[in-house]
Formats: C-alpha cells, sequence, structure tokens
C-alpha cells in the first residue's frame, strides 16, 4: 500500500504543481433579471367560492421558487394552499438565481369567507383546541408523560431512539431544570401562534403556523417552539432550520416535535432533538401515580439461595447468557427501570457488537469441589472462583469478570456486582439482573440481564 502511494504521487504531482500555479477563475452565473421571472397566484373559485384555495405557479426554469404565504412557506414548482380564514393575505415571492435572491412584488389575496373544513381534522384539534379556540403548551420537565423535556431519535428511523432521559435533571447539561414557559396555538381567527420563553429572559414571539398532515410536519413563521436556552452540544448548537418540525407525536395533552441536528457537533453527527411538550390542561390536573420499584428490585434471600440460584445444585451447574433477544441492558433508577427490549438502546448503547458477543459467549456457575466460575468469550475459556456476601447480594468472580465487549462503553470491566433484581422460584423464566455501577446521587444501576441457557 505504501509504494503504490508512493508511484500515484510521483505520477501526479507534476499535474498537482500545474493546476496549483493557474490562476482560479470561479465565476457564478449572472441572477436572472426581475422583469423575466414568471409566476401566478390564482385562486380558484370553482372550489372554493370565498377564494381559500389559491394555486401557486412558479413558471420560469432554472431558479429555486420561495414562497412565503403568511401561514406558511413553500420551494414547490406548483403548490395549492387553503385558507381556512377570511382575511387579505400577501403572497411573496422570490426565486434563488446566480447565488442572489430576487424578490418580485406581493401579490394580495382576499378569502372573503371562513371554510373551517381545513381546520377540522384531529391533529389541527388536539394542538389547538378546534376553530374558534387556542391551546397553551409547556414543556414537560416534570416527566408527567414520562419522556421527559427532550430525548434523541435516529434521523433514518424515528422508532429508534437513542436517548431517553427520565426527567430534567437526569441530565442537566442537556436541559437544566426551570419553567421554560409556554406556547400557545389558536385558531381564533386564524393559525396564530405566540409564546413566553422565560428561560431566554422573557422572550415573547407572535408568528403564524402551518400543519402537513401527509408529511406529519408542523412549520412556525415568526416564532420558534421553547427550546434549550444555553448552547451546548446537544442543545440550540447544530440546528440550521428552527421553522420546521416533525410531529413524532400529537394527542389531545402530548405534543412530540421533532428538529434535525444537521451540523455535526462534537463528532455526534446527525440527530432528531424531539422537545417533548404537554398540554398546560393536562399539566394542571396531574396527579403523580405512586408506583413502588420494579418486581424483583432488592431481592431478599435465604440463606444459600442465592448461590443456589446462581449455580444450581452441588452436583451441578448453570450456563447463564446475556438477554440480546430480549431485554439485556437496564438503567434502573430508584427501583425502576425503563427500557422494554435490547432495540430500545440501540444503537447508542446496546449494538450489533453486542449482539455477536452474546450469540458466542456464556457464562457457568458451578458448586463441584468449590464455588467455580467458567466464562466462555468467543470460544476462549477462562475459570475461577466466585463468593457471595449475602449481606449485599454483590458477587466476587476472583480472577474473572462478566461477559466482555472492550469496544463498548458499556463493557462491564469490575469483578465485583450486585444482584440487582432476581426472582427466587421464577429465575427459569425472568433470569438475573446484575448490576455493574451504581450512581449514587441518582440512586441508579446499570445492569445486565441474563438469562437461563443450555449451551
Amino acid at each position: 500500500m505504501i509504494r503504490f502511494s508512493k508511484i500515484l504521487t510521483a505520477l501526479f504531482l507534476p499535474l498537482i504543481v500545474m493546476m496549483a500555479c493557474q490562476k482560479e477563475n470561479y465565476n457564478l452565473e449572472s441572477a436572472i433579471d426581475k422583469s423575466s421571472v414568471k409566476f401566478t397566484v390564482v385562486q380558484d373559485l370553482t372550489v372554493d367560492p370565498g377564494g381559500n384555495t389559491v394555486v401557486l405557479t412558479n413558471e420560469t426554469q432554472g431558479v429555486l421558487p420561495m414562497w412565503d404565504y403568511g401561514t406558511g412557506r413553500s420551494t414547490r414548482m406548483k403548490d395549492t394552499v387553503r385558507f381556512a380564514f377570511k382575511g387579505t393575505y400577501m403572497v411573496k415571492f422570490s426565486v434563488l438565481s446566480g447565488g442572489t435572491e430576487v424578490k418580485l412584488d406581493s401579490v394580495p389575496v382576499v378569502v372573503t369567507a371562513d371554510n373551517l373544513s381545513y381546520v377540522q381534522d384531529k391533529e389541527w384539534i388536539d394542538l389547538t383546541g378546534g376553530p374558534g379556540n387556542e391551546k397553551v403548551w409547556l414543556l414537560d420537565t416534570e416527566g408527567k408523560k414520562g419522556a421527559g423535556p427532550i430525548t434523541f431519535l435516529d434521523p433514518a428511523n424515528f422508532s429508534n431512539v437513542w436517548w431517553w432521559p427520565g426527567t430534567a435533571d437526569v441530565y442537566p447539561g442537556v436541559m437544566a431544570a426551570g419553567n421554560y414557559g409556554s406556547m400557545t396555538f389558536s385558531l381564533k381567527g386564524g393559525p396564530f401562534f405566540r409564546n413566553e420563553k422565560l428561560i431566554e429572559g422573557g422572550v415573547k414571539e407572535n408568528g403564524t403556523f402551518s400543519l402537513d398532515l401527509n408529511a406529519k410536519t408542523l412549520t412556525l413563521n415568526g416564532a420558534t417552539i421553547l427550546r434549550s436556552y444555553k448552547p451546548s452540544k446537544n442543545g440550540i448548537t447544530g440546528i440550521s432550520n428552527w421553522s420546521k418540525y416533525n410531529i413524532i407525536e400529537l394527542t389531545e395533552s402530548s405534543l412530540r416535535l421533532g428538529v434535525l441536528r444537521d451540523k455535526d457537533v462534537d463528532g455526534e453527527g446527525p440527530a432528531i432533538l424531539v422537545y417533548n411538550f404537554i398540554s398546560k390542561e393536562y399539566s394542571d390536573n396531574w396527579v403523580p401515580v405512586e408506583t413502588g420499584p420494579d418486581e424483583g428490585f432488592n431481592p431478599s434471600f435465604k440463606k444459600g439461595e442465592l448461590l443456589s440460584m446462581l449455580a444450581g445444585s452441588s452436583t451441578s451447574g448453570r450456563i447463564w447468557l446475556l438477554d440480546a433477544a430480549g431485554n439485556a441492558v437496564d438503567w434502573i433508577g430508584k427501583g425502576k427501570g425503563w427500557t422494554k427490549s435490547s432495540n430500545d438502546s440501540r444503537d447508542w448503547g446496546w449494538n450489533k457488537s453486542w449482539d455477536d458477543v452474546a450469540g458466542k459467549s456464556w457464562i457457568l456457575f458451578d458448586r463441584i469441589g468449590g464455588q467455580n466460575y467458567t466464562r466462555n468469550q468467543n470460544g476462549v475459556y477462562s475459570r475461577g472462583q466466585f463468593t457471595i456476601n449475602e449481606e449485599t447480594n454483590e458477587v466476587t468472580l476472583v480472577g474473572n469478570t462478566l461477559i466482555q465487549n472492550p469496544d463498548s462503553w458499556m463493557n462491564p470491566a469490575n469483578n465485583v456486582f450486585k444482584v440487582v433484581k432476581a426472582f427466587p422460584g421464577k429465575e427459569g423464566t425472568k433470569g438475573i439482573w446484575f448490576g455493574t455501577s451504581y450512581t449514587a446521587e441518582k440512586d441508579e444501576w446499570f445492569a445486565f440481564h441474563y438469562v437461563l441457557g443450555s449451551k
């Protein structure tokens, strides 16, 4: 490879030098003259006698059209706009040509009657309360809907959740706890939007909004949603467009809006930042549900019971496998976990490399001639002993560790782990959870789920 690169360098170096000596001459194409731009704005009175339906057409080839019709924007060559409310709307049109924006004269559109059928879909009603009403939304900083104020999704697959914090104070570096203010979607005389950003110094914004139910997008004009205030690698840095949002979820009480982080931030690449809102009405009437910890959390064992669970009888042993096909990893905070399957943390947590390791590895506890521990790591065997502290449910592997994946940040390097969740008498169907690290201030365990196997 080194020799080949030297040959290439010898062949192309004279050409590179010659090209470097040539005078650079980069000329952009001249912008089109305003008089040459042709477009039409036509109200379809056969569809709407009140002029609510408007057809926008760019008749000029070779330019990028940019429409601003008051309740939304478009870059289509031909688009159809429907105004639900009567009034006068100014359609602004410009084209991008030769790197220059060429602006044309605005065209007034007079709508003489309401057509509220355009805002009667369930999504419009869930967002605004319906025609003649308005609805206030708040960031879910207390996790009243479970998601917390912000989550992260894979841009290529919206069902792939990368990061689902429980509440704002779980990840203060992403979104600090506090009152972020409110935002209001209104259908009182038009699709109006306003907000009050308390976390941003009390800034107030007023604008309009539009819904594209087919594309499942929301567009804001003249304002933005409530959002992270302090720039951070997962905050407002790296986002080019704060006008258009993917509607991840919209119900009567829940609104989840995704915005694309398109710029590389600290090498993390693109992501969908999902801001999670709840209606003010839901928030005001929310009553916390007192729920206990997960089944099996912080288990109590009779003397010798944990040993029997791990290793079976004194003349046998038990093989344990990582639960890759089920739910292999979890963060168990205050006794409650959040993952339901290994896909809940894929690919930033559980990933293909873990699938490969889990499919070729197992651990064995046995009591034959002592308390022995054997690990098969991709066909490589290591053997040692183990001890149990029955006071703390801690297991110490002498000269060994749990199944390893050195390429993963989750790799359990400690030879001591705690049995965080267990189900005496039901381990055959429910397995066992080994806690490999603990964060005291959050009362949070990181744990691996092992299930009985027969390899």
